[in-house]
């Protein structure tokens, strides 16, 4: 198959290294770790030495909270990092306690074009992930429902916080909400754009979720495929002996396989309206080629 000058290019800056200026030590300002009773020490040693500044947000325990669901406790957590954010004059990153990130994770690309002033989340971790387009540069417009590690700017992290509320009033806050999921939409209606890494920056180290599966929702998700190796084994495989870590994340990658090749991933309808369908067919396709687990 020929290739067309420009697609040509956009594969090379979507499979190339990140340059010193454009990797995420240097575009962020300050990374906010989201936690409630979880051990934070190994990621923020990581952080550190990665040359991050990092602060731990440990939920509040207050008497009310007792009535509230884990979905809507998960939100309020988030909510003090996005009102955090807002005093930053570069973007946040957000991660939860139990994000595992790959090997050399402070040099890899900033997910979006640093001088772009309409971005709203860029998830360096992915659940269930789409893309909807891939610029000249690149970078790759899409879907997430995970907040178990993103990108926000000052911006963005102002609309969400309406966001927040908006759940407190219609849902509540004793009942179940998938709020993550709704993420993208909200933000695509402020005018913002969000994106989606070329492959994904670490892990979800957690246990399965009973509320999850509570609500028909799977349990546990983790990353499709990887930027490179984990830093440290995630909390899953160290607590249960059953799961060997080879094994789950050969499943994952599998999974994530079959997404690509059922159309979840990259949309049938989304590349018959495309306008450069190629960049979007070569982005889905390179990311999987990889013999990193």
């Amino acid at each position: 198959m020929q290739l067309q000058p420009e697609t040509a290019s956009t594969i090379k800056n979507i499979t190339q290294d990140s340059s010193d200026e454009n990797s995420l030590v240097k575009c962020i300002s300050r990374v906010f770790i989201i936690a409630y009773k979880e051990s934070t020490q190994e990621l923020e040693e990581l952080l550190t030495n990665q040359g991050f500044t990092s602060e731990v947000l440990r939920q509040e325990r207050k008497p009310e909270y007792q009535s509230y669901s884990r979905s809507y406790l998960c939100l309020l957590n988030h909510r003090t990092a996005w009102e955090r954010a807002i005093q930053e004059t570069q973007s946040t990153m957000i991660i939860e306690a139990d994000f595992v990130p790959v090997v050399n994770f402070g040099k890899l690309p900033l997910p979006f074009n640093p001088h772009q002033s309409n971005v709203g989340i860029s998830w360096l971790y992915t659940c269930a992930p789409q893309i909807y387009y891939v610029s000249p540069d690149g970078y790759a417009e899409g879907f997430s429902a995970s907040t178990v590690a993103y990108i926000v700017t000052p911006e963005s992290a102002r609309f969400l916080i309406e966001l927040a509320e908006e759940i407190r009033t219609q849902v509540g806050e004793t009942n179940y909400s998938s709020w993550d999921s709704t993420i993208d939409s909200f933000l695509r209606r402020k005018g913002l754009k969000n994106y989606i890494p070329w492959r994904n920056y670490g892990e979800h180290g957690g246990l399965p979720n009973p509320e999850h599966h509570k609500h028909n929702l799977s349990k546990t998700h983790r990353a499709d495929v990887l930027y490179g190796k984990l830093a440290f084994i995630p909390l899953y495989a160290v607590q249960n002996s059953k799961l060997n870590l080879f094994g789950v994340r050969f499943w994952a990658r599998v999974k994530g396989i079959a997404r690509l090749g059922t159309g979840r991933f990259l949309r049938v309808k989304v590349l018959q309206g495309s306008n450069f369908p190629m960049r979007l067919l070569w982005f889905a396709i390179l990311r999987q080629l990889t013999w990193n687990i």
